[in-house]
């Protein structure tokens, strides 16, 4: 293996490196942790995929859509059957690692990490934004809302663990009850004719009502159909902070994505019924312009409004949990400065929790594009589910008589499909966004570097993935001998 021998840093003794980096066991529950994978993606659902619309109408958001719920329900599938294996704090990582070797690991945790990183800074920027649009505490400039928003959450994060995630569970509560009671009071207004109303482009291959831009539309409105669904992957990154993770996760995370699934379907097709294609594809808030046709607000429509920050909130609140873990995680092993993963008299990763909230709030406070920053998180993302979808199919195909308390339903056929429709959103990002797209592979080219010069010659043999790993090879060994 390509590592060192050592596993401690200056700081440690040789017997407590693992003590000063301890979470606290146990603290969540089934309903907690679908709780968390709701949390993560719920803010999709009030701003954000309605701009796929200009893209690729509505029939081809629809197609976008159900085509990225059918690649996340099969890599939601295989990551319930990875971590039921390898319940670990490094979730993807993790998984990757034990299948693809060091250098499939760190390739997999820095798409992950740079998508839990520059997503909570896109989610402020909205926070932001809608404080400034409710009137709220009479600011004119969001940045003191970014710099409470990331204060006030990591602090809690600092608290504790089981505190954070019950938090996370009641403000999430609050946003999926505001989407139902949306979906309600859109139901009256809801018109067929309204779906597709968004002018044809007569020059698009393939172009008519229900697909306006043609078939290429369809392709472009992946990155948008995606923010249905974006981050539920991170559920895995509670295992170590969870009561029997094999059991628990794998139920979390398909609760998870059932309910994700529900609230897309509601949410969609009562939008865009009720107020019309056309009219909502630019809105910052569809939710609330579906629920004003003459442009002035009722009780109902302040009322998701109120909700949609409280969904931005729930969002920003949980993706600060996962990358702190994914930090905490690639620290412990080595891959990153081993210090980020030191842990709290409370096991909480302060430092984890403290470097990304520094560098979220300085991106948001310097670009206030959050269309930029979300961007750049869904180009890490789509990385990490192809290399997570590979690493069950080589998993699958390598270790065949590995113990899988849970299996995924289709096996490797299941992880096949994630893997091409992952390959095939990366693709995508580019025909959206082409600066975020270049932008997160320069971040990534600097990672690289930083792995292949350094860090892969500092691995900590005792972090759990890396043991993992060594005994998989001595396992190996002696069924060659």
């Amino acid at each position: 293996m390509s590592m060192k021998s050592t596993s401690t840093s200056s700081t440690d003794k040789p017997d407590d490196y693992l003590d000063r980096r301890a979470l606290r066991r146990g603290s969540a529950g089934w309903v907690l942790l679908t709780g968390l994978g709701v949390a993560y993606v719920v803010s999709g659902d009030f701003s954000g995929w309605n701009f796929g619309l200009a893209e690729g109408g509505f029939g081809g958001l629809a197609i976008a859509t159900v085509l990225m719920g059918t690649m996340y329900a099969c890599m939601v599938f295989a990551l319930a059957e990875l971590s039921a294996i390898l319940p670990t704090a490094g979730g993807g990582y993790g998984f990757a690692r034990r299948a693809l070797g060091p250098w499939g690991g760190f390739l997999t945790g820095t798409a992950i990490l740079i998508e839990y990183v520059l997503a909570p800074a896109a989610i402020v920027i909205f926070i932001g934004d809608y404080v400034e649009s409710l009137g709220l505490f009479g600011l004119t400039s969001s940045w003191p809302v970014y710099l409470f928003c990331f204060a006030l959450f990591i602090g809690i994060h600092l608290w504790g663990v089981g505190e954070a995630l019950i938090v996370s569970f009641v403000v999430t509560g609050i946003a999926v009850a505001a989407l139902v009671v949306f979906a309600l009071g859109a139901l009256p207004d809801f018109d067929v004719a309204s779906l597709d109303d968004i002018p044809v482009d007569a020059a698009a291959f393939g172009s008519n009502s229900w697909l306006p831009m043609g078939l290429l539309g369809i392709w472009a409105a992946f990155p948008f159909g995606m923010w249905f669904f974006l981050g539920v992957e991170g559920v895995p990154l509670a295992a170590e902070e969870t009561k029997d993770p094999a059991r628990t996760l794998p139920k979390a995370i398909r609760w998870s994505m059932g309910v994700l699934v529900v609230l897309a379907v509601i949410t969609f097709l009562a939008a865009t019924g009720a107020r019309g294609s056309n009219a909502i594809q630019e809105a910052g808030n569809p939710l609330v312009e579906a629920l004003q046709p003459d442009g002035k607000a009722t009780p109902l429509s302040r009322f998701v409004n109120y909700a949609g920050l409280a969904g931005l909130v729930a969002s920003f609140f949980s993706l600060i949990y996962a990358g702190s873990r994914q930090l905490f995680a690639l620290s412990r092993a080595g891959y990153l400065p081993r210090v980020l993963s030191l842990t709290s008299s409370r096991k909480a990763p302060y430092l984890g929790l403290l470097v990304p909230g520094t560098i979220g709030f300085v991106l948001a406070a310097a670009t206030g594009d959050g269309a930029l920053l979300l961007n750049i998180a869904v180009f890490g993302a789509t990385i990490s589910y192809a290399l997570m979808s590979l690493s069950h199919i080589v998993l699958r195909r390598r270790e065949p008589g590995l113990e899988r308390p849970y299996r995924t339903p289709g096996g490797v056929l299941t992880s096949s499909v994630a893997l091409v429709l992952a390959c095939s959103a990366l693709v995508a990002t580019f025909l959206v966004d082409v600066t975020a797209a270049f932008i997160a592979l320069g971040v990534y080219a600097v990672a690289v570097a930083y792995f292949g010069l350094y860090s892969r010659k500092h691995l900590v043999a005792k972090a759990p993935e890396e043991e993992f790993a060594a005994l998989a090879a001595a396992e190996a060994e002696l069924s060659r001998d």
